[in-house]
């Protein structure tokens, strides 16, 4: 996809007047550019801009959950075996790990989740990218490479809609078809106080590993886990909220919730298609 203008970057296109908002595709196959979609919005200046304002206490905190979690995993995915293996007689141990990294906190690269194309019956990935090269092993195409060099940094937002929720009443399970919806997301930032700037990472708190860790019982977890239509709560799943998150010029979502939109959509709108256009 490219703008009319050849100079104005895709990402600065206005999402109605995108060609076609699932393929806003950058780069030559194989590119950088290509393989870092739209985290190529988090230039030096950017993030170094949000070092300088944002950084008050340098305390950090880590944005996983425990790789043991979930510990009763949904979609047939293996859950994580952790083995301890002794060394020179117990001088030294290794530690071996067989996981499946959707289980617990994860990113969606590129190659996870693929689209429909009109006229054709083979589903793509982000910039074309086919089935049989994400299945050669050869072919490293939109890998996570490109992300790994350097790294995800540069503001985080967040919206935490699980307090603000319950502060107000509102009563859900995060394994329901509950929604977020986009005016609750915009409430919140008034409230706080947020004014959203290009780059920014948006975070969207719901709740899930409050409930799964203190809520839920070994038989509810293990009932999710044979459920083959599981639901989660997210945010809405609705063209409006696509358009917000792109003419915001967010460079990421991220969420605590499974899918971070509503599973199943309600409005049968799968924003997996457009989502890893972001």
């Amino acid at each position: 996809m490219s703008s009319g203008n050849s100079s104005q970057s895709p990402f600065d296109v206005p999402f109605d007047e995108l060609p076609n908002p699932k393929q806003v595709w950058v780069g030559k196959p194989g590119s950088r550019e290509e393989g870092l979609g739209k985290l190529a919005i988090l230039t030096p200046e950017v993030v170094a801009n949000a070092a300088a304002t944002e950084i008050k206490t340098g305390r950090r905190v880590t944005m996983g959950w425990e790789l043991t979690k979930l510990d009763y995993p949904n979609l047939n995915r293996q859950p994580c075996h952790h083995q301890i293996i002794p060394l020179l007689g117990g001088v030294a141990f290794d530690d071996v790990y067989t996981m499946n990294p959707q289980q617990s906190s994860q990113w969606d690269g590129l190659r996870h989740f693929s689209q429909t194309v009109e006229g054709q019956t083979e589903r793509v990935f982000y910039g074309g990218a086919t089935v049989e090269e994400i299945n050669d092993r050869t072919n490293n195409r939109i890998g996570l490479q490109h992300w790994a060099k350097e790294g995800i940094a540069g503001r985080g937002v967040l919206i935490d809609y699980a307090t603000w929720a319950e502060k107000r009443g509102i009563r859900y399970s995060t394994f329901s078809t509950h929604q977020i919806r986009l005016s609750d997301i915009k409430e919140i930032a008034k409230e706080c106080g947020i004014t959203f700037q290009k780059g920014d990472i948006l975070f969207v708190r719901i709740g899930v590993t409050k409930e799964w860790d203190t809520a839920m019982t070994d038989d509810q977890k293990r009932q999710y886990s044979d459920n083959p239509s599981p639901e989660h709560a997210g945010v809405e799943a609705t063209t409006d909220v696509l358009r917000w998150l792109w003419d915001t010029g967010f460079a990421a979502i991220a969420s605590d919730a499974i899918s971070w939109e509503v599973y199943h959509p309600l409005q049968s709108y799968a924003m997996h298609h457009y989502s890893s256009t972001f």
